[in-house]
């Protein structure tokens, strides 16, 4: 029997996976001779032919046509929203951006995190490098919470 090892030497890809090169302008026995399979003159038949994305053939393309508007700020801030009512979820009660990425409840441990005050708080929980709305400090306080920083 036949050894079946892998190695960088019988490395292949799988069949059907490639295809060779095609060569064009090699003759007519290749069947991509003379005009190289672009048809006879034309303005896709030249060096470089073809349009832009946007082009509606000389009629005024929608991104023309349409009117422009307003601003985005390239240095807004977006924050990561955790309600309250998801706190439960998180068996610490000290709420840190490294705490609720563990727990799952945001995306990005190094993104803005900010406290928002849906729902309650069922334990005194503190509070460090978190934003918070305003209603979430009054429920997180009136539970014996406190925010640092």
């Amino acid at each position: 029997m036949a050894d079946k090892t892998i190695t960088l030497s019988n490395l292949s890809p799988a069949r059907g996976s490639t295809q060779p090169r095609k060569r064009v302008g090699r003759g007519p026995g290749s069947g991509l001779g003379k005009t190289s399979g672009k048809g006879h003159k034309g303005h896709k038949a030249r060096t470089g032919g073809g349009t832009n994305p946007g082009f509606e053939g000389g009629q005024m393309p929608m991104y023309r046509r349409l009117p422009k508007r307003g601003f985005t700020n390239p240095f807004r801030v977006e924050n990561q929203a955790v309600n309250l009512s998801r706190l439960k979820q998180v068996s610490v009660t000290e709420v840190t951006p490294e705490t609720l990425y563990s727990a799952g409840l945001i995306g990005k441990a190094d993104a803005p995190v900010k406290l928002l005050g849906s729902g309650d708080a069922d334990r005194a929980y503190t509070v460090r490098g978190v934003s918070l709305s305003a209603s979430a400090r009054a429920k997180i306080e009136a539970a014996g919470g406190t925010i640092e920083g």
